[in-house]
C-alpha cells in the first residue's frame, strides 16, 4: 500500500489521480489530504486534482519523467544500492570546490556521463563539485534556476536514479557533492503550487514576482516545504552540502529566519547520519550574520559566495567598469579583497548609491568563496566570454596564482582549468514561443548599462545557444590548454602544503600594492605571491627562507633578487611547508 499526501489547506475536495484510477482522498490534520492506493508502486504515475479540475504533479514530485507539466512519478528513495557506506563527508574548511553544469559538463550532458570525466577532476585534484540546480525547470535546458518540481531531479539529465550514481561515484572517487538550490522564486512554467496553498506572500515581492511565504499565514508547512526539500537532498541523494541561490532575494521577518532554520536542520541531521555536512549562501549584502554562529545571533550557515574578490581582480585584469563593475577598478580595492575577502564593508557604494555590507574580520577565511570565474559572471555576460576571452594567459596564471593561494574557500568554473575556449551562455528551451521571446528580450535590456547591445546577446532559445556552450574535452591535450592545465594542477597541490589559514578573515595575511607601478605583492604563512601587471621589470627580493616554487613567465635572478618581467606571476614557497 502505498501512501499519498498533499497539504491544500484551503480545498475541499481532493481526488489522488493513480495510474488512470481516481480516488477519493480524506482531510488531515494541518491541512493536509491522505489515501492510499494499494496497486501503485515504483513507477506509478499519479497526480492530485482539486475540486474536480485537471490532475497537476505533486508539489512534492521526487520525478517528472514528463516534464514540469506532466504526472509525478512514484520512486522509491530506499531501492538504490549505495555503495558509499563509508563515506563520512568533508568538512568545507581546506576545500577547492568545481562548479559544474550537468547539461554542459559533457556532450551528452547526463549525470552519467558526468561520472566519466570525474578521473580528470581528481588529477586537477579539485575536492568538492557544486552542481548547478537539477531540479524539474521548463524544457530539455537551462541553467536551472527556474525550477518548479524541486524535489525531483530534472528528467533530460537522468532523473533521480542517475544522479545517485553521479553522487555515489564522486564519493568513491574521494569527492564531496555540493548541490545549487533555489528558495527564493519558482520558474514560470508549470508552477501549481498556488493552487495548492498559500505558497506565495502578498507582501513581500522579488524580481520574479512574488516572494515564498515564509512569515504570513499559513507559512509553517511553507517554511517545511523549504527546509524538507533540503533535507531531501541530504538524506535521500547523500549531498554533502547545499548552495543556496540568492539569498538576499529571501524575505522573512519571523522570530528565526528561515535560514536559520534550514541551517540549523541540516547540521542536526548531518550529525545524525554521521557526516560532515554544510550550507554555503549566494549573497550580495556583505551581510556578516548570514555566517556569524547561532550564539552571536546569526544565521549560521558555514560560508557566502564574495563577488567582492570576482569583481576586483576582473575589473584590475580587464580594465572593465561597466555596470556593477564602476565600484571596482583600483589596485587598493584588490589588495582589500585579497586581505579580507569583501571589499564593501560598510563603505558607500557608487552603484547602490549607498553604504553596503558590513566587517568581515571575525569570520573565518573559510566562510569565504571566492572565484575567478562563476556561471553568474561568464554567463551573464552578453556573449558568455570566459576570463580567457578578455585577457591573456599571463593575466590568467595571475589570477588563477591569486585564487589558489588565498586563505578563502576557492573555486573553479568549469573549464577555467585548461582555459576553455567555449562560451557559457544563457539558455532556455521554453516550449511557449511567447515565454521564450520575452526571456530574450528580458536579458537584452538587463545589458544595456554594460553597453552591450541586443545584438551582441545569442538567442536564449535556440538550440546552438546551450551546444556552443558545451565544453570541448578535446582541448585540454593542446599545447595552450595543457599549459594551463599543468599551472593549475600544480597551484592546487602547492595549496596542499601551505599551512591552514588564519582563525579570523585578514590574519597572517600582508598585501602590498603600487598603483603607479600596477604591482601586488601578496603573501600568508608558508607562501608568497608577486604579481607585476606594469609595463617594466619588477625586482623582488624573496621572503627569507623561501624557494621560488612556480613562475608564469621566465624571472631572472639579480643582485640577490628575482626580476619579474611585465604580466609575470612569481610563487616563493617557505623551504619546510607543510605535507
Amino acid at each position: 500500500m502505498h501512501r499519498f499526501v498533499v497539504w491544500a489547506p484551503r480545498a475541499r475536495v481532493i481526488d489522488l489521480v493513480s495510474d488512470g484510477r481516481r480516488i477519493g482522498m480524506s482531510p488531515a490534520d494541518g491541512g493536509w489530504w491522505e489515501s492510499g492506493d494499494a496497486a501503485a508502486d515504483a513507477g506509478t504515475r499519479y497526480g492530485f486534482s482539486i475540486e474536480g479540475g485537471p490532475p497537476r504533479p505533486d508539489p512534492r514530485s521526487p520525478s517528472q519523467p514528463d516534464g514540469v507539466l506532466g504526472l509525478s512519478e512514484v520512486v522509491d528513495q530506499t531501492a538504490y544500492p549505495w555503495r558509499d557506506a563509508g563515506w563520512r563527508g568533508r568538512p568545507l574548511a581546506g576545500l577547492v570546490l568545481y562548479e559544474l553544469h550537468i547539461g554542459t559538463f559533457t556532450a551528452a550532458g547526463t549525470f552519467d556521463s558526468a561520472i566519466e570525466r570525474l578521473p580528470q577532476l581528481v588529477e586537477l585534484g579539485v575536492d568538492a563539485v557544486e552542481v548547478m540546480p537539477v531540479a524539474e525547470f521548463s524544457g530539455t535546458r537551462g541553467w536551472g534556476y527556474d525550477g518548479v518540481h524541486l524535489f525531483a531531479p530534472h528528467h533530460a539529465y537522468g532523473g533521480p536514479e542517475a544522479m545517485k550514481r553521479l553522487v555515489d561515484a564522486c564519493h568513491l572517487y574521494g569527492l564531496a557533492v555540493i548541490l545549487d538550490v533555489v528558495y527564493n522564486h519558482l520558474g514560470p512554467v508549470g508552477n501549481f503550487l498556488p493552487g495548492f496553498g498559500p505558497y506565495f506572500s502578498e507582501r513581500h515581492h522579488t524580481a520574479w514576482g512574488a516572494a515564498l511565504n515564509f512569515d504570513g499565514p499559513d507559512a509553517g508547512e511553507v517554511r517545511r516545504f523549504a527546509v524538507d526539500n533540503a533535507l531531501m537532498w541530504i538524506r535521500d541523494y547523500h549531498m554533502d552540502g547545499l548552495r543556496l541561490d540568492a539569498v538576499h532575494a529571501i524575505a522573512d521577518e519571523s522570530p528565526t529566519h528561515i535560514l536559520e532554520q534550514l541551517a540549523t536542520e541540516v547540521t542536526t541531521l548531518g550529525e545524525e547520519l554521521g557526516r560532515a555536512t554544510f550550507v554555503i549562501a549566494e549573497s550580495e549584502l556583505n551581510d556578516p550574520r548570514i555566517v556569524r554562529d547561532r550564539a552571536s545571533d546569526g544565521y549560521g550557515l558555514d560560508a557566502v559566495w564574495d563577488d567582492d574578490w570576482h569583481h576586483a581582480l576582473h575589473t584590475v585584469l580587464t580594465g572593465e567598469q561597466a555596470g556593477y563593475y564602476k565600484d571596482f577598478g583600483s589596485l587598493a580595492q584588490l589588495g582589500k579583497a585579497l586581505r579580507q575577502a569583501w571589499v564593501y564593508d560598510g563603505v558607500w557604494s557608487r552603484h547602490r548609491g549607498r553604504p553596503r555590507g558590513g566587517k568581515p574580520d571575525a569570520l573565518p577565511p573559510h566562510a569565504f568563496v571566492v572565484a575567478t570565474q562563476t556561471h553568474d559572471q561568464v554567463g551573464n555576460r552578453a556573449a558568455g566570454e570566459r576570463l580567457a576571452a578578455l585577457v591573456g594567459i599571463p593575466q590568467l596564471k595571475a589570477a588563477a596564482a591569486l585564487l589558489l593561494t588565498s586563505p578563502f574557500t576557492p573555486m573553479v568554473f568549469q573549464g577555467e582549468e585548461w582555459a576553455a575556449s567555449t562560451p557559457f551562455l544563457y539558455f532556455t528551451s521554453h516550449e511557449d514561443p511567447e515565454l521564450g521571446r520575452a526571456v530574450a528580450d528580458g536579458r537584452k535590456h538587463e545589458f544595456e548599462e554594460f553597453g552591450w547591445g541586443p545584438r551582441d546577446v545569442p538567442d536564449p532559445q535556440d538550440f546552438a545557444t546551450f551546444e556552443r556552450s558545451k565544453l570541448r574535452w578535446e582541448e585540454i591535450g593542446e599545447d595552450l590548454h595543457a599549459g594551463m592545465l599543468d599551472w593549475y594542477r600544480d597551484l592546487i597541490a602547492l595549496r596542499r602544503r601551505l599551512p591552514p589559514a588564519g582563525a579570523r578573515a585578514g590574519e597572517g595575511v600582508d598585501v602590498m600594492v603600487d598603483e603607479r607601478a600596477r604591482r601586488v605583492s601578496f603573501s600568508r604563512p608558508g607562501v608568497s605571491v608577486d604579481v607585476n601587471l606594469g609595463d617594466d621589470d619588477w625586482t623582488v627580493v624573496p621572503p627569507a627562507g623561501s624557494r621560488l616554487a612556480m613562475c608564469s613567465r621566465h624571472v631572472a635572478t639579480c643582485d640577490g633578487g628575482v626580476s619579474i618581467p611585465p604580466l609575470g606571476t612569481a610563487i616563493f614557497e617557505t623551504e619546510s611547508p607543510i605535507g
